[in-house]
């Protein structure tokens, strides 16, 4: 273990040819092909029980998405689930009943859209499509059971009920499917993100009412819904009481006012409010600083609220830069900051016993440390953070087991794909689970370590990345610049906690096999380097100042003696290929091909669409913001585009309108501009069919391949 003594930092030092290691030679090994590298399994969705020794998790293998599961003292893994089929089909929303003795989870959906993400994908276009439905499975095995069509399950406390979301309303069913489900109550607005009191007697909710927000009490059909403090504003995020007598929630303002800028960063206030269960009064515990810092922070579990042990209060701010954790005292008072240091936390979960956090953090004595992860853990009345697994390699998703002897969570490195892992929880070393999944010829060794560069934009402003770099090759090489999407994201050292971008990291490693010369970016409005980094002024439709990061890559690239100055190429998808689509639109001299997949490429049909709107009031800044949309698009560059693009997008896509890329073919056709296309039928904007993301890849290759390899 490793205890943070002092804050974390690292030196922003401008990345020089000279700094980089030299290139030595490299015995010949034979070539692996695209699907080796794409053959890992993909570990999500680590939960364990909150009693005993026991965890699961969903494997991804090629497609073939089933529940695992496994146990002290062996940690011998087993696979609970028997989905034979590559056919798009999710598992989300896993968890386990507090005995260990059910796993119940959710079939289909696609979850991390911005919309519709519970409706059904049929990414293998069947007449009859699938259906998003809760299922359940003994921890001993046997057939699943259909519990009920519906998202978002919570299990009761007692372990025999789950509560889940369908047609907006909150349901119920036996977890064993013993009975059919049952509609708890008829309520207005769309009504879900279910939490159990502790003694499984009654259930909070959120009524989503459009303009605000209201939390309700649920006990029995006989008693009325307890509204908590009902107003005006919009609340979220209830969290029982241990005893169950009280809850806390966030409050934000709700929609509606006079117009402000749009150009303008302003505040976006927020506040931890404490209500009483039997009463419904509520009055309010902590208001977040009136800075653009004490925003509602934005990065993942968003404020991470929780009741912790100790009477304590724990939530997430960036308020001193950084996405740290503070805890409060139930009564009142100054928050305790726990995590200081220049670093961030995510992906937070609380022990059982509630005294200690466990997360995320690019946090380590190590300087490339902050582009890494790390388990970190922190006990929730003290400023005493450790690092339980310092390292050269990458850990997440941290879970600690009912009995607090083990921690487990999902482990990598630079060259070994995700896998579980489990520790002990007082310290000492961790082991892989069901690493015998990683297939006999997957590539490990010939992957090459990314190195860690730092380069600066125009306006001076450090930017990490990565550098995949075959070693052994002489003369000079095409190179391409990887643009990741999100924006909020951190591409790392290593291979990554999101399944898309673990999909990114292996193209970027098979590109490098090729001879290709890779630089991954970290632009600005991404996370990891602190408040200011991830909302930058004028980003975006507000003025694309990013895109100075994107072209600095390049110029980059140019300037290394190993790379062709003239066959520099760039990739990326969703906010990466509007990236992607604006480098190439404004700067083909420098960007010689590219590959746009689902990107945005007109602001004013997205983000400016209410600017746009007939409205006697309107935003002091309107005109200009509008016209700042347009300029920070693609399409408002045709005219200087010329370099050849392969556009890719599913036209199920439910975070990028297909309608997006419709509109940029068309332009480019009238324009005479060189393009291909490739469209996925039916699958949605995280290609959900391994075979899609085979077709994706693959096309991306051969088209770099004929434009800059050829060449």
């Amino acid at each position: 273990m490793h205890r943070l003594c002092a804050p974390l930092c690292v030196a922003a030092v401008a990345a020089t040819i000279a700094a980089l290691p030299p290139i030595g030679p490299l015995a010949a090994q034979p070539p692996f092909t695209l699907e080796q590298i794409r053959s890992y399994p993909y570990p999500n969705e680590l939960t364990a029980a909150a009693t005993g020794a026991r965890i699961a998790w969903a494997f991804n293998e090629q497609g073939r998405r089933n529940v695992w599961v496994a146990a002290a003292p062996d940690w011998r893994a087993r696979r609970l689930t028997d989905y034979e089929a590559d056919d798009g089909q999710e598992i989300s929303s896993l968890a386990m009943s507090p005995d260990g003795r059910w796993i119940v989870y959710v079939r289909g959906g696609d979850h991390g859209s911005n919309w519709d993400d519970s409706l059904p994908v049929n990414p293998t276009s069947q007449p009859t499509p699938p259906r998003v439905a809760i299922w359940s499975v003994p921890w001993t095995g046997g057939e699943p059971k259909l519990l009920a069509e519906g998202d978002e399950p919570v299990i009761s406390p007692r372990g025999d009920v789950v509560a889940f979301v369908r047609d907006r309303s909150i349901w119920s069913v036996p977890i064993d499917g013993s009975a059919p489900a049952k509609k708890l109550f008829t309520a207005r607005g769309d009504n879900g993100s279910p939490v159990w009191s502790p003694d499984a007697s009654r259930l909070a909710f959120v009524s989503d009412r459009g303009t605000h927000s209201l939390i309700g009490i649920y006990t029995d059909e006989r008693t009325p819904i307890l509204w908590l403090a009902p107003s005006t504003s919009r609340d979220t995020h209830p969290r029982w009481s241990p005893d169950g007598r009280r809850l806390v929630f966030v409050r934000r303002p709700g929609a509606g006012g006079p117009p402000e800028p749009v150009l303008e960063q302003r505040p976006t206030p927020w506040a931890i409010w404490m209500a009483d269960a039997s009463t419904g009064q509520a009055r309010p515990l902590w208001t977040s600083p009136n800075s653009l810092r004490g925003s509602f922070p934005t990065t993942h579990g968003g404020p991470n609220l929780h009741w912790a042990a100790n009477g304590r209060i724990v939530f997430l701010s960036y308020m001193d830069g950084w996405p740290h954790l503070y805890s409060i005292a139930e009564d009142g008072g100054e928050p305790l900051l726990l995590t200081p240091g220049n670093y961030m936390a995510e992906h937070i979960s609380l022990t059982p016993d509630r005294r200690f956090l466990v997360f995320a953090a690019n946090a380590g004595a190590d300087a490339d440390d902050i582009d890494r992860r790390h388990i970190v853990r922190v006990a929730v009345d003290r400023a005493a953070p450790e690092v339980l697994t310092p390292g050269r390699g990458l850990e997440w998703s941290p879970v600690v087991t009912g009995d607090m002897q083990t921690v487990a969570f999902v482990s990598a490195t630079a060259q070994r794909p995700p896998l579980p892992a489990v520790m002990p929880f007082g310290g000492g070393p961790a082991r892989l689970v069901a690493a015998d999944r990683l297939p006999a010829d997957f590539p490990t060794e010939q992957l090459v370590v990314p190195r860690k560069v730092i380069y600066r934009a125009p306006d001076g402003l450090p930017i990490h990345a990565q550098l995949f770099m075959k070693q052994g090759s002489n003369g000079r090489r095409p190179a391409i610049v990887y643009v990741h999407g999100g924006p909020p994201r951190q591409m790392l050292l290593g291979w990554h906690y999101s399944d898309y971008y673990a999909n990114a990291y292996a193209l970027n490693q098979y590109l490098a096999s090729r001879g290709y010369i890779v630089l991954s970016i970290n632009y600005r409005l991404g996370i990891g380097y602190g408040y200011e980094f991830h909302n930058p002024p004028r980003a975006g439709p507000r003025g694309a100042s990013e895109y100075q990061d994107v072209r600095a890559a390049g110029e980059f690239l140019r300037s290394l003696p190993e790379v062709d100055p003239q066959r520099i190429g760039i990739y990326g998808g969703s906010y990466g290929g509007y990236l992607t689509a604006l480098a190439l639109a404004r700067d083909s001299a420098l960007f010689a091909a590219g590959v746009d997949i689902h990107g945005v490429h007109d602001w004013t049909t997205e983000r400016a669409r209410p600017l746009l709107e007939p409205r006697v009031e309107r935003a002091p800044d309107a005109d200009e913001a509008i016209k700042a949309a347009w300029d920070s698009s693609p399409v408002s560059a045709i005219k200087t585009w010329r370099s050849p693009v392969l556009l890719i997008h599913g036209d199920d896509d439910r975070n990028v309108r297909f309608s997006q890329t419709v509109d940029l073919a068309r332009r480019l056709h009238r324009a005479g501009v060189p393009f291909e296309e490739l469209v996925i039928p039916d699958d949605t904007h995280h290609f959900m069919r391994h075979a899609n993301w085979l077709k994706v890849d693959r096309a991306t290759v051969e088209f770099f391949d004929r434009h800059l390899l050829a060449r």
